[in-house]
């Protein structure tokens, strides 16, 4: 595959995912991380990671915005919903 087909399709495939999390509030980051291992902050990160390897200055906040499509405040605020026991549970037993 050429090397820019390749990187059409990724780019693509990574379109889709954000917008599949976007459409996905009800899915919470913390269910993300317990089954997973990553959630859309870790998307973010690595968005910025990638943006500041390619010598562009992005910060935490405007990466988060690419990813959550709104201030990250602003989707805490709409969507995120307190941890229950049993999610903080599965996140300690699969994160330590």
């Amino acid at each position: 595959m050429e090397n820019n087909k390749q990187i059409e399709l990724e780019a693509a495939a990574f379109r889709r995912l954000v917008t599949h999390l976007r459409e996905r509030t009800d899915v919470q980051n913390i269910d993300m991380m317990n089954l997973t291992g990553f959630c859309r902050n870790c998307l973010s990160r690595w968005y910025q990671e990638a943006a500041n390897e390619q010598g562009m200055e992005m910060d935490k906040e405007a990466a988060r915005e690419i990813v959550y499509g709104m201030p990250y405040s602003e989707w805490k605020e709409k969507y995120q919903t307190e941890a229950t026991p049993d999610q903080v549970t599965k996140f300690k037993e699969s994160h330590s």
